[in-house]
C-alpha cells in the first residue's frame, strides 16, 4: 500500500514538473502575443469568449515575466480589456489595481482608471460610489489626460438614466443655442 501511494506521488510530481516546463515555464515574447492575439475574436468581429481568458493569462504572463520591458503596463491594461469585456470584475479591478500600483506614470494608467470607472463600478456593479473614486482619482492624479473631460462629465451624469442624460445634453445645447444668438 505504502509502495503505490509514492508510486503515485512520484507520477504526479514527475507530471506536475513536466506541464511545469512546457507552456506555463515558457518566456513569452511580444511575437508570441501578437500571434495569440489573432485568436481573440471571431470572424464576425465579437469576442471569442473561449480564447479570451487564455489570451489574458498570457498577458499577465508575460507581465509577470518581463515587468521592466517597456510594453508591460500595454498587455497588462490589454488583459484587463479582456476581462472587461467577459464582465469579470474582480479580475479586472485586480488588473486596474495592478497597473496604479505598478505602471502609474504609463499612458494606460488613467485609462485603466476611466475603464473601471465606467465599466466596471458603474455598469457592471452600479456602485456610483467607487466610480466617483476611480473617475477623481483619475482627475486629481492625471490633470494632463485626455480623458479628464469625460471623466468630470462621468461624475456629473453618474446615477442618471440614459433619458436623463440626453434631456441634460439637450437643455445644455438649447442653452448654448441662445446664448449665442
Amino acid at each position: 500500500m505504502m509502495k503505490k501511494t509514492l508510486k503515485l506521488m512520484a507520477f504526479v510530481l514527475l507530471a506536475f514538473g513536466l506541464f511545469a516546463c512546457g507552456e506555463m515555464g515558457k518566456k513569452l515574447t511580444n511575437e508570441d502575443l501578437r500571434e495569440a492575439e489573432k485568436t481573440l475574436f471571431n470572424e464576425d468581429k465579437s469576442l471569442n469568449v473561449e480564447a479570451a481568458p487564455g489570451v489574458a493569462e498570457k498577458y499577465c504572463q508575460f507581465v509577470k515575466q518581463h515587468p521592466k520591458d517597456s510594453t508591460a503596463a500595454r498587455w497588462l491594461y490589454h488583459a484587463m480589456e479582456i476581462h472587461v469585456l467577459l464582465k469579470n470584475a474582480d479580475q479586472s479591478i485586480a488588473l486596474g489595481d495592478q497597473m496604479l500600483k505598478d505602471y502609474p506614470q504609463s499612458e494606460w494608467a488613467p485609462m485603466s482608471l476611466f475603464l473601471l470607472g465606467s465599466f466596471v463600478y458603474d455598469e457592471q456593479l452600479n456602485d456610483t460610489a467607487r466610480a466617483h473614486v476611480a473617475y477623481q482619482r483619475l482627475i486629481d492624479d492625471y490633470p494632463n489626460s485626455p480623458l479628464v473631460d469625460d471623466a468630470q462629465k462621468s461624475i456629473e451624469f453618474l446615477g442618471m438614466t440614459p433619458e436623463e442624460i440626453m434631456e441634460t445634453f439637450l437643455t445644455s445645447t438649447l442653452q448654448e443655442g441662445e446664448e449665442n444668438e
